[in-house]
């Protein structure tokens, strides 16, 4: 099958490789849309941290974000999800130890992340080995796109629930890229009052997603900011949203930047301000789902434009296309 294959940095290109055979406890998935993600990038690059520290090697199977439909299935597995569409966890933990055990296998500190650790090919292929313990089945109201958005949906999610958002309440989320955008609009669906924080020139896609109150940092107004929720890859915003945020509130950390930022805590102890870090969608999985089925929350209009595996070097060397933020890839275009 063709997958796309990264062999070290900034070398990459679609190659033949064997296809995945369903292992006990295994499906096999045909691809239908991945989403290009950051972290991609940074792989690409070769400034994943997980690079240097050991986790990750060259060559790389990427794609995180993706969805698809249940062609095979291993020993120990109901024929039952044979035909099913379905999206999946990207963290797999050891199942053994005691996050596991507790229902916290995202940070399980011997998981495999699908696409990104241990060696776990990822989505950017025509088919997907997968766990069916990571599965999540698409209803038929969430289609194959919205599928590969479940991903990216499930950190935005937490990020909004991290919150503690009430009705009325007024958040401000810093960085509109695609988990900034999809928490303006799990936000906006929990009826908070949603703002943004953009770097100048880029106001208009926000607005055009029908969100009012998109600001830079010179024209940012001084409102009380119920949240702040930081989406953005800046080492100098974690503690702005500190600065901004109202005493007694809170603040959710779900960017991360390429260098250390600098949060001097003694800021937060004299606001008494609740810090929020997330790691991975995995709990918030099943809740986007939900969203995303009922209407409340619509994300196809943040993809710009679907490409082909053979351009997905392009991609993740910047090429734009359109004007939202996901890029995604149809592994079988071209056929």
């Amino acid at each position: 099958m063709k997958a796309f294959v990264v062999t070290a940095p900034g070398e990459a290109g679609v190659a033949e490789v064997d296809p995945p055979v369903a292992a006990p406890g295994e499906v096999v998935v045909d691809v239908a849309r991945v989403g290009v993600c950051g972290t991609d990038v940074e792989f690409f690059t070769g400034e994943m941290q997980y690079l240097h520290d050991g986790h990750a090697h060259f060559p790389l199977r990427l794609g995180h974000e993706w969805s698809g439909t249940v062609t095979a299935v291993g020993d120990g597995v109901s024929s039952e999800w044979l035909g099913r569409r379905v999206t999946g966890d990207t963290m797999l933990g050891c199942g053994q130890c005691r996050r596991c055990r507790t229902g916290a296998q995202h940070v399980c500190e011997f998981r495999d992340e699908i696409g990104i650790r241990g060696g776990r090919a990822g989505a950017l292929a025509e088919q997907l080995a997968v766990p069916v313990t990571a599965l999540h089945a698409l209803p038929d109201a969430v289609d194959f796109v919205q599928g590969a958005l479940v991903e990216p949906g499930g950190n935005a999610l937490r990020a909004v629930r991290g919150a503690a958002l009430a009705p009325g309440d007024r958040v401000l989320i810093l960085g509109p890229g695609t988990i900034g955008l999809l928490a303006a609009m799990f936000a906006r669906a929990a009826g908070a009052e949603v703002h943004l924080l953009a770097l100048p020139g880029t106001e208009d896609f926000p607005r055009s997603l029908g969100f009012e109150h998109v600001w830079t940092a010179e024209t940012v107004p001084s409102l009380p900011f119920d949240a702040v929720i930081d989406t953005s890859n800046s080492p100098e915003l974690p503690a702005k949203a500190v600065e901004l945020v109202e005493p007694g509130k809170r603040v959710v950390y779900i960017g991360l930047a390429g260098r250390p930022s600098l949060l001097d805590t003694r800021a937060l102890a004299l606001k008494d301000v609740t810090a929020v870090g997330v790691l991975s969608g995995s709990p918030g999985l099943a809740g986007t789902i939900e969203h995303y089925a009922s209407g409340a929350v619509d994300p196809r209009p943040l993809v710009a434009g679907t490409v082909g595996l053979d351009r997905v070097a392009e991609v993740l060397a910047g090429a734009h296309i359109g004007a939202g933020p996901k890029i995604h890839v149809d592994p079988h275009e071209g056929e």
